[in-house]
């Protein structure tokens, strides 16, 4: 088939206004503030072989790992009997294509009028405030996948139509907060029916042979873009290291190690020196290290370019199997989605800039701040979960934004008035912390603070990086100023460590000082 350039910006367009669509509707009819509020999802298309065509512009985190979700869920079912129209599968096991047990991915499968295979899938993943688990919000300092929550491998949820009542209550009766879980996993039913629907539409229109084809065009058309970026950075090899502050369990400074190698349009990237896993919960499964990689050559590209499985092609990804960044059952894996991903993105940028170094922009804050709260009030249960914005690396084209979210999340800050509705917590202040950001020729965006008080006994549970050292600057700029963690009780401010878990009275206060981000230049030239 001949494809047209003005039909491919039609498909590309369809597909991605797909994934957008599906996460209005998840959004939308959402109960917890995590998803309605702060958008803690994403939403894709995938075509018959599970490749990813389009993502929304939603987590980053998500991108390299969603795709093997679905073709976990692919096997599964092979081996089940195989899909039926109106089926849906759901699944968070990170060592299946998962990130980390909160995040459930619910799996759609497409069909063409009397087909017996799926032509297409659709599929979203949402961040649950609580799956069960040691800590509510089910981000604890754990030492096994096994204290994290409920492990769910992929299963058929929704069968021609119908929800399998059973399993929903067998999920639900493990988790603190069962009513708002059974609300969120409705709303991301809705979004999968709203993508079926949608691609259904597209395939009556164009036709089955017209969307498969141009699908493979969008992702042969990613290829050539990312291709060109890459052709862009200097052939040679570039060396680059950063260190996670700890584990939480006594491991300190955890290496995190590239060897970027370019040649030509292709580039190799090699973390096979990281460190090893560890006890705590900062190891991150292959998926998320995959995640990093796409997002930063995506960005890298300057272009609209779409999100899909074309972009991963001109790149080879190497990890050492029981390593910080590929991680082995049954390592305790909650926080390495979320911090451990971070410091992965620094750590190729950290590589880039010195093949590019007018390009590429000083680190961002290194950190999402993981912030649960759980308990009791008025003898119901909740559980609150945030992640918290900080300062953003300056770039050679100016300085950084302050207080907003960075790099692997693409989250919203959670209005105060949406938390003081839904929780039994007062927030005492909010405001941008000022002057944490790196000093450069251009200065790195300062961080936040959220402090938050109790209105009920309540376990606290943070999860956070750079709290030792602050975001390093770039061609000469100043690190920014580190986080910190304070705790405020009867006896007054008691600071505590990047990674900690307590039981706080009601009335007590936990303050979230965030990092800022480094300056970029010599400081003399601003």
């Amino acid at each position: 088939m001949r494809i047209s350039p003005i039909l491919l910006e039609v498909f590309k367009n369809r597909f991605s206004s797909i994934a957008e669509e599906m996460g209005v509707t998840l959004t939308h009819t959402a109960f917890s503030p995590n998803i309605k509020e702060r958008r803690d999802l994403s939403c894709a298309v995938f075509d018959e072989a599970g490749d990813m065509i389009a993502q929304a512009a939603h987590i980053p985190v998500h991108l390299g790992s969603m795709p093997l979700s679905v073709k976990s869920t692919m096997e599964a079912m092979g081996q089940d009997g195989g899909f039926c129209p109106g089926d849906m599968v759901m699944l968070n096991d990170p060592f299946k294509g998962g990130t980390h047990l909160p995040d459930i991915t619910i799996v759609a499968p497409v069909f063409a009028q009397g087909a017996d295979r799926p032509a297409f899938f659709v599929a979203n993943r949402a961040h649950h405030a609580d799956v069960g688990g040691m800590a509510a919000g089910s981000m604890p300092l754990s030492t096994s996948i096994f204290q994290e929550g409920l492990i769910i491998p992929p299963v058929r949820v929704v069968r021609e139509g119908e929800t399998d009542r059973e399993l929903m209550r067998l999920i639900l009766n493990n988790v603190r907060t069962p009513q708002e879980r059974e609300g969120d996993f409705a709303a991301q039913f809705m979004a999968n029916v709203t993508g079926v629907r949608r691609m259904a539409e597209c395939i009556g229109k164009y036709g089955l042979d017209a969307c498969a084809a141009y699908a493979r065009a969008l992702m042969d058309y990613s290829e050539r873009i990312t291709r060109r970026a890459v052709g862009d950075i200097p052939d040679g090899e570039y060396s680059h290291e950063d260190f996670m502050d700890g584990d939480g369990m006594g491991a300190e400074d955890i290496p995190i190690r590239l060897v970027l190698t370019v040649s030509g349009d292709s580039a190799r990237l090699d973390f096979s020196g990281s460190g090893d896993q560890v006890q705590g919960s900062i190891n991150a499964v292959r998926s998320i290290t995959l995640s990093a990689v796409l997002y930063v050559f995506r960005a890298l590209a300057g272009r609209d370019i779409p999100a899909n499985a074309g972009c991963m092609r001109p790149l080879t990804v190497v990890t050492r199997p029981g390593s910080i960044l590929d991680a082995q059952f049954p390592a305790a894996v909650a926080g390495g989605n979320v911090e451990t991903s971070q410091r992965t993105v620094d750590v190729i940028l950290g590589a880039l800039s010195k093949a590019m170094p007018d390009r590429m922009p000083a680190s961002s804050q290194g950190t999402m701040n993981n912030l649960t709260i759980g308990g009791q009030a008025d003898n119901k249960p909740f559980a609150y979960y945030e992640t918290l914005a900080g300062g953003m690396g300056a770039t050679p084209a100016g300085p950084g934004e302050s207080a907003v979210h960075s790099h692997m999340t693409n989250t919203l800050n959670t209005p105060v008035e949406a938390l003081e509705y839904a929780y039994p917590i007062r927030v005492r202040e909010y405001s941008i912390r000022r002057d944490t950001g790196g000093a450069g020729r251009f200065r790195g965006g300062d961080g936040m603070v959220r402090d938050i008080e109790l209105l009920a006994d309540g376990d606290v549970t943070v999860l956070s990086e750079r709290r030792k050292r602050g975001a390093p600057g770039a061609a000469g700029g100043g690190p920014g100023r580190p986080g910190r963690n304070v705790l405020v009780g009867p006896d007054g401010p008691e600071d505590l460590p990047g990674k900690f878990h307590r039981r706080v009275a009601k009335g007590g206060r936990i303050r979230i000082e965030t990092p800022g981000g480094g300056g970029f230049g010599d400081p003399e030239d601003a």
